[in-house]
């Protein structure tokens, strides 16, 4: 596997769509911080990690509305190992008209596009979630 960010999103993109209440994934750091920020936005109820030793896994639980329909529409990976993406604070796009979110990797961790504008911070562009 040459790029588990997107086997993440893939993974959550199609739990949602076979109407999953909950989605394992491969551990590692990024992958907690991007569910740590998918949580803090509203797309998912929960995270966990479970297992131990090599055969850790990030448990997702998946937050759908009140008619079962999804709170989220797309997981797309922007910046991928073929081809990176980077922005600048004064470039950072919004998704929707603020709807979604970008999820960017700076020097001062992961964190969301309205924080990074805010804190005045560009970096890699990883997702955009909306």
């Amino acid at each position: 596997m040459t790029d588990p960010i997107a086997d993440m999103l893939t993974r959550v993109r199609n739990a949602y769509s076979a109407k999953h209440q909950k989605v394992d994934v491969p551990i590692s750091n990024l992958k907690i911080e991007i569910a740590r920020i998918l949580k803090e936005e509203g797309f998912i109820n929960n995270y966990k990690v479970i297992g131990d030793g090599a055969r850790r896994n990030i448990r997702l639980y998946l937050r759908y509305g009140p008619k079962g329909e999804h709170v989220a529409s797309k997981f797309e990976r922007v910046s991928k190992p073929g081809c990176r993406v980077y922005v600048n604070s004064s470039a950072i796009p919004s998704v929707l008209g603020g709807l979604g979110v970008n999820i960017i990797s700076t020097s001062r961790g992961l964190m969301t596009d309205r924080r990074a504008r805010k804190e005045k911070v560009g970096g890699e562009l990883l997702c955009r979630v909306y």
